[in-house]
């Protein structure tokens, strides 16, 4: 993997970085380094996570190696590096800054929040592509993580949490008990696991994954969880999260603001203390019953413990009366006539929960008791046992008083932080449930009105910040794809950011069309305000709109309605219109659903759908800010078009967009000119710009994604519209007059954008013949016999099958990975550096591991018995190999055509169980032909042309070798076997990491014509015994013509006697081919070790050439055997 230095750091990064993501990992590298926070906006599809994973963790081991530098030259007193200045390994080598990183237990921990699950998933998964093995743990809930059959079958994580910890309180869980004794474990601790591999682990080893990721949690280098469980004081403490010193990264952070407002929120419906009254009052009844049974007292006394329960009578009742007061209270609050509710201060909470006697100095009682009663409660069935309210409740009462009051006492919770951050709303209760009749002497009057709901709304994301900040955060790092403006978002957080991005994406302009639709095809606006939203005009005019787009749109087409009520009424209009039947005809509808169960179902059909053979496409229906606008992936076919159907403001008149409008614009009032604070009215049209860019951002995920992006609506016409749009987007923006030139100018997109595609593939390819044509290579020209039938076609096919199969199971990040690693088998024949490449993308995943086995068809003959024995090692069964798969192609079967008629990348030959040459491989997939086309292996493989083999012609066989005409001079031709002959003797006597390095220092000198480099490799390399000094003398078929004489002077002064037959010899394939040699490894049989005489050496002679031409550690001794592989082949730039 390609080494990077940024900012004095070496990122190992799986490929070479785009600019725009050197930009992005020098940003974090400047937070990480100057201990500052960063926001941090990069396009989806630049590769943020990757970036951010690499970076992060490669600072961490430059902050571990500077400290182990720091160490070593503390003990020798300078001795070990006097020519290398301590500052050089970093700043934690040469100032003591307070001790803060003198140990390796001091060095940060990264904490990797997401929003989901799902998501974080996905991280762990973009984490096993890179080279790098940190310790790693995975916080989840008990609802997640649980596998106690009991324990799952509760129907609330609440439940589940009590009931838990019930048991494991009276050691009853035996997958707890088994977690001290088998969590430190080799398997369980240095894997990779997220969730679903926890859960695996756990039920295989019979322990518990959730205290298993928690005892994990400990030790780990880098921790990944949810947003809540960071910004909820309660998830912190119950997870027992540490910030001290930490480095905390927010992926997706467009969600950030709305998650840290709804941490600190709530609303305490009617519902929701009757409930829990009703619960109280059954466990004061059962209580009673047991209390009036003298003799069964002590008996019960001795239960206590184990039940939970520990409370007196006294204390039950005390906590009905309780909420008895909180009820009273609230119905006490006078409500204007007009529904509205009323607003007061956030202070105003604390006199509220005042008059039912909750305070700080009774919150640790109650909270207790609560607590207690639940998990009494835990486990039991029945109507009446029901704790929701209860639990609800108590993190209302841990959300009010948060704040330790030994900070300031309570006084200081009452001023003014609290009463402008957060505002109390009391308003009716319209919801439909009843709430509950009781008819005992506590009940009061208040239970037979209609209830009142009281709110308690944070308006300042910034609590949450200044929270994490005071808890000794070291690096807060928001980072998404839609955080624009980036400028207000820091605003809005309250907290410095001195280190700001809008990163440029990664495509071409030709991969992208915007484009501003004010009216529709009949000429009446677009348009989702208020008022206009609904009428039929406007319906039916979109209708029309959708309808022409969807003819010239290929494949998928997602469109994003403003809100549920709008889409499902314009859905409606259309059905009744006959516009829906007609949609219908062009492409099947799919509509994403409300309640979160059903959408897998719906994404899966979509899915299938598109990817059907001679499919049209299909359309989707969703939702701005709704399940399918963020987390989920429409890459290629699958989304080619995003229409956006109006600017989705929240509801203007709801009383929490009205009371966080009056709080901005009150802190702007008192902010004066420094204006920290955005205005109501720019935080309301910033709600409906970030939900439209987190829609655009479906349609472009990838580097050679394309797609096109339909504003229908005739306001984003305004350039203060336009404006807010995400920064990559604004170049491409047209507004339109004319409906008719927007449906012409999209179909010419799309027909040059399919045209490039698939050229875009082919740029990992492009890179290497300029190089090669600069210096005087040849351009290669293929003889193709022409002889094409059934079976290359079948073989062509199924390579075809397998490209969209490793497409859709790996990311983007891994799929260029695995085509570099293919072009770079292809030019390098380098075998074990492919195994090695290929084993994090397929072997760690057993789902993956007939993707690995399915490789087997790209595998050169020279190299298939050992991928055979690789596949068995790394998945446990074969690829089924047969001896004459290693036979060179053309005494086997034809190579495989793709669809132009080229030869596809088939290289082995037929078997009597495998007539094509090939292991069947079924990818269990569909796709559409588009998605063939698009992932044409052709197209990944130079075009699949047989020169992968690099084996040498047999005489009066058509040669695969490339040649520029068939009058090529003739010792070109007769040049291959020798060099073929000379790597197989260099195996033999150097073993496979010397030849490895042999064949480094060969590619280098072709690369960058450095004649002291090289020689000093080979010289170190072949003068280690008298036996490989022909390997030094033969080594000059691979000199270039002006350094012979060089050459032939430094192996006279090395040996002694001048090489023999230098003049002679066969031209070396700088003269004749840029191609690179066979591996070294495997190259052909050729004749046995060299006839040349073995010249006199002596010792003097080589010791006085290396004090000649010092070249740092080129001429070290060769690698020992067991050194890993991927060091070896970064330190020599393969």
């Amino acid at each position: 993997m390609p080494k990077i230095t940024l900012n004095g750091v070496t990122v190992d990064f799986p490929f070479q970085p785009y600019k725009c993501q050197e930009e992005y990992m020098t940003k974090v590298l400047e937070c990480l380094q100057k201990k500052v926070n960063g926001v941090l906006e990069s396009p989806t599809g630049t590769g943020k996570t990757l970036c951010l994973l690499c970076t992060t963790l490669a600072w961490r081991e430059h902050l571990h190696d500077a400290i182990s530098a720091r160490k070593i030259a503390a003990r020798a007193q300078g001795e070990l590096f006097p020519d290398r200045a301590l500052s050089s390994w970093g700043n934690a080598a040469s100032d003591g800054d307070g001790d803060n990183t003198a140990c390796y237990t001091d060095i940060p921990k990264i904490i990797y929040a997401s929003r989901t699950h799902s998501q974080l998933t996905q991280v762990i998964s973009e984490l096993r592509n890179t080279s790098y093995r940190p310790r790693v743990c995975v916080l989840g809930s008990r609802e997640q993580l649980c596998i106690h059959p009991e324990v799952k079958k509760q129907e609330s994580n609440h439940m589940q949490i009590h009931l838990c910890r019930k048991k494991v309180a009276s050691r009853s869980c035996h997958f707890y008990n088994n977690v001290e004794e088998k969590s430190l474990e080799q398997e369980l601790a240095a894997p990779i696991l997220d969730i679903e591999d926890l859960v695996k682990s756990g039920n295989r080893h019979k322990l518990c994954p959730y205290y298993l990721s928690r005892n994990l949690k400990q030790q780990a280098d880098i921790i990944f969880m949810p947003y809540n469980y960071l910004l909820d004081a309660k998830s912190r403490r119950a997870h027992s999260i540490d910030l001290k010193g930490t480095v905390v990264i927010f992926d997706e952070a467009h969600n950030v603001e709305k998650m840290c407002e709804e941490s600190a929120s709530f609303d305490l419906t009617p519902h929701d203390v009757a409930s829990g009254l009703d619960v109280i009052d059954q466990v004061l009844e059962e209580q009673t019953k047991v209390a009036q049974q003298g003799d069964l007292l002590l008996e019960f006394s001795a239960d206590s413990s184990s039940s939970g329960l520990n409370m007196e009578l006294e204390d039950i009742a005390k906590l009905k009366m309780i909420l008895l007061r909180l009820e009273g209270a609230i119905d006490a609050v006078e409500l204007p006539g007009d529904d509205n509710g009323v607003t007061k201060p956030g202070s105003y909470i604390f006199e509220l929960f005042a008059e039912a006697q909750i305070t700080f100095q009774t919150k640790g009682c109650i909270l207790d008791s609560l607590d207690q009663i639940i998990q009494h409660l835990a486990g039991r069935a029945g109507l009446f046992t029901n704790t929701a309210g209860l639990q609800k409740l108590a993190d209302i009462i841990q959300i009010v008083f948060s704040m330790d009051p030994a900070e300031g006492g309570p006084s200081s919770m009452v001023g003014p932080g609290v009463s402008q951050s957060y505002k109390v709303h009391i308003h009716p209760d319209t919801s439909h449930r009843r709430t509950a009749q009781r008819s005992d002497a506590w009940s009061t009057s208040a239970a037979r009105k209609q209830g009142k709901v009281l709110s308690y709304w944070c308006f300042s994301p910034g609590h949450s910040m200044r929270e994490l900040v005071r808890q000794g955060v070291r690096t807060l790092i928001l980072t998404s794809g839609t955080l624009a403006p980036v400028s207000s978002f820091a605003l809005e957080m309250q907290i410095p950011f001195p280190v700001c991005l809008e990163n440029p994406h990664v495509i071409d302009k030709h991969q992208i069309w915007v484009g501003v639709v004010p009216k529709g095809p009949d000429g009446a606006q677009l348009s989702s305000a208020f008022d206009k939203r609904f009428s039929d005009t406007c319906l039916a005019s979109l209708g029309k709109a959708l309808g022409n787009i969807a003819r010239v749109v290929p494949h998928g087409l997602l469109v994003f309605f403003p809100s549920y009520p709008v889409m499902e009424k314009s859905l409606e209009f259309w059905r009744a219109q006959d516009f829906a039947r007609k949609l219908e005809a062009l492409k099947p509808v799919f509509v994403e659903p409300r309640s979160k169960g059903g959408l897998s179902e719906v994404m899966d059909a979509y899915y299938s759908t598109v990817a059907s053979p001679g499919a049209s496409g299909a359309v989707f229906l969703a939702v701005c800010r709704g399940k399918v606008s963020e987390g989920l992936d429409f890459a290629d076919t699958n989304g080619r078009g995003v229409i956006v159907t109006g600017l989705p403001y929240p509801p203007r008149m709801d009383p929490r967009v009205v009371l966080k409008m009056q709080f901005l614009d009150e802190m702007k009032g008192q902010g004066g000119a420094r204006g920290q604070f955005l205005s109501g009215r720019d935080w309301y049209r910033q709600q409906a710009s970030r939900a439209v860019n987190q829609a655009i951002g479906r349609v472009i995920r990838h580097r050679h994604d394309y797609g096109a992006v339909f504003l229908c609506d005739h306001r984003f016409s305004y350039a203060d519209a336009r404006a807010q749009l995400p920064s990559w987007v604004r170049p491409h923006v047209k507004v339109y007059d004319g409906f008719g030139h927007v449906i012409r100018d999209v179909a010419q997109f799309f027909r040059i954008a399919q045209k490039t595609a698939h050229r875009s593939t082919l740029s990992l390819l492009s890179e290497k013949r300029p190089l090669d044509e600069q210096r005087g290579g040849r351009k290669k020209i293929r003889l193709v016999s022409g002889q094409e039938g059934p079976a290359a076609s079948a073989q062509a096919g199924r390579a075809k099958l397998f490209m969209v199969a490793v497409k859709q199971a790996l990311s983007q990040a891994s799929f260029d990975t695995f085509a570099r690693a293919l072009q770079d088998y292809k030019g390098s024949d380098d075998f074990e550096a492919l195994v090695a490449c290929l084993h994090p993308l397929f072997a760690e995943d057993p789902k993956k591991h007939s993707l690995l086995q399915g490789f087997y068809q790209f595998v050169r003959p020279h190299h298939k018995q050992r991928f055979e024995e690789v596949c068995i090692q790394l998945t446990g069964q074969g690829c089924g190999y047969q001896p004459e798969h290693s036979l060179p192609q053309r005494q086997g079967a034809p190579p495989a055509l793709d669809p132009s008629g080229e030869q596809g990348p088939t290289l082995s030959g037929p078997s009597k169980s495998d007539p094509e040459g090939r292991r069947e491989f079924d990818p269990k997939l569909t796709l559409s032909q588009g998605a063939a086309r698009q992932l044409d292996p052709g197209e990944h493989l130079n075009q699949g042309r047989p020169h992968l083999t690099s084996r040498p012609s047999s005489a009066g066989v058509s040669s695969s070798r490339p040649q520029e005409k068939s009058g090529a001079p003739r010792a070109e031709r007769q040049g291959q076997p020798a060099v073929s002959a000379y790597l197989a003797d260099a195996r033999r006597a150097l073993g496979s990491a010397g030849c490895s390095r042999l064949l480094a220092a060969l590619t280098t000198y072709k690369r960058d014509d450095d004649f002291e480099k090289v020689v000093a490799v080979v010289a170190a390399l072949t003068t280690e015994r008298p036996e490989d000094l022909p390997l030094l003398q033969r080594f000059s078929m691979f000199v270039r013509p002006h350094h012979k004489q060089r050459f032939r002077q430094t192996c006279a002064a090395l040996t002694g006697p001048p090489v023999p037959g230098t003049d002679t010899e066969p031209p070396g394939p700088w003269e004749g081919s840029p191609a690179v040699p066979p591996d070294p490894t495997h190259g052909a049989p050729g004749p046995g070790p060299s006839q040349l005489d073995k010249p006199g050496r002596t010792q003097s002679k080589i010791s006085s050439f290396f004090r000649q031409r010092p070249v740092g550690g080129a001429g070290s001794p060769s690698r020992p055997p067991g050194a890993p592989r991927g060091h070896a082949q970064s330190e020599w730039g393969l």
